[in-house]
């Protein structure tokens, strides 16, 4: 008897099979990376080819298009973001000796307070850690960043597996929807409707998500940006820019965004205005994104809970890295979908009930 027939070895297989495809993936992180990328890029722009093909373009044609626009705006970004970005975080690091002084000289004095409350603290021992260990932060990460653009062609030579994300990304456009086919063809033809269904329902979801996050992001790195640029703060691309990438975790963006930007207008100004100023912005920006923003591009639907959005991050960093952080809440959406009919098929059966 074949043993694919017998659903028991059927099912050993099928669970050693998923298990080394997972120790595949956790041990060839590094490698896959831009695969992954690449991966990524071409799920986000098959949706305007396929429009395109709606509108009697041809499919390479089609390809070609969205592939130069996305191009395009990689090299826009290279040649003119990037160097504005990386001049700013120079001056935002040259603040950190002034900030380790304002923090000596202005927080520290004030922890003498909490002695009251039967709390001691030995202020002068902070106030030297924080001139021993502070003092040179700003001169070590500003030389690190001259160093990494000076060498910035032997670093690009060195992570020459980078040129594949382009190159992978126009032909997994090209050839999506056959893959697609190929890897339906290939399913059981007795599971083959419910995986399908399935299969659709997590990719809607997951294009929301995708789609409506990266929109909310940009949103708010020009909201942010602006602001911070109307307050007064040098280095308000950068500060802006940072708070909306990392805005995808809860409140995380504000936060990073407020604590940086509020020791930026300190050094800069000390004043209280400006301070107030900062916290407008971002008040503005987080009652922007939760009233505005999040319900009209990525709505309800996923329902991801904030502390496990910063469990699925935090996970998906310690596993896999920086790839696993970039996916951590795609496929956080996706098991989101998945539950959501194990829950409604637990609920349905004898067991429950």
């Amino acid at each position: 008897m074949n043993d694919f027939a017998n659903p028991v070895p059927r099912r050993w297989l099928a669970l050693a099979a998923l298990v080394a495809t997972l120790w595949l993936v956790y041990a060839l992180a590094p490698v896959l990376t831009p695969f992954f990328i690449a991966t990524l890029l071409a799920y986000l722009g098959d949706p305007l080819v396929d429009r395109l093909e709606v509108r009697r373009v041809r499919r390479t044609a089609a390809v070609l298009i969205v592939f130069a626009g996305m191009f395009l705006l990689g090299v826009l970004a290279l040649l003119v973001l990037l160097p504005l970005l990386y001049h700013q975080v120079l001056q935002l690091l040259a603040l950190a000796p002034r900030v380790a002084t304002l923090v000596a000289d202005e927080v520290v004095p004030r922890l003498g307070a909490l002695q009251r409350f039967g709390i001691t603290i030995d202020i002068e021992t902070i106030r030297g850690a924080l001139a021993a260990n502070w003092s040179g932060i700003g001169t070590v990460a500003t030389d690190l960043l001259l160093r990494v653009g000076q060498s910035g062609q032997a670093l690009l030579l060195t992570l020459g597996y980078l040129v594949l994300i382009p190159v992978v990304t126009f032909y997994l456009l090209r050839d999506w929807d056959q893959l697609l086919a190929r890897l339906r063809d290939l399913l059981p033809r007795r599971i083959e409707g419910p995986v399908c269904r399935l299969a659709a329902e997590c990719d809607a979801v997951l294009a929301q998500f995708l789609r409506g996050q990266l929109a909310v992001m940009l949103a708010l790195a020009v909201v942010y940006t602006i602001g911070l640029w109307l307050v007064g703060v040098d280095s308000a691309f950068a500060i802006g820019m940072l708070s909306g990438l990392v805005s995808f975790v809860p409140y995380l963006g504000v936060i990073v965004g407020m604590v940086v930007a509020g020791f930026a207008v300190l050094v800069e100004y000390q004043d209280w205005l400006h301070l107030l100023g900062v916290g407008v912005v971002f008040g503005a920006g987080q009652m922007l994104e939760g009233m505005v923003l999040s319900p009209w591009l990525v709505g309800e639907r996923i329902g991801l809970h904030p502390v496990a959005v910063m469990f699925a991050v935090m996970a998906g960093g310690q596993l896999f890295g920086f790839t696993g952080v970039v996916l951590a809440l795609p496929v956080a959406a996706v098991v989101v979908v998945l539950l959501r009919h194990v829950h409604q098929g637990y609920l349905d059966s004898d067991w429950y009930a």
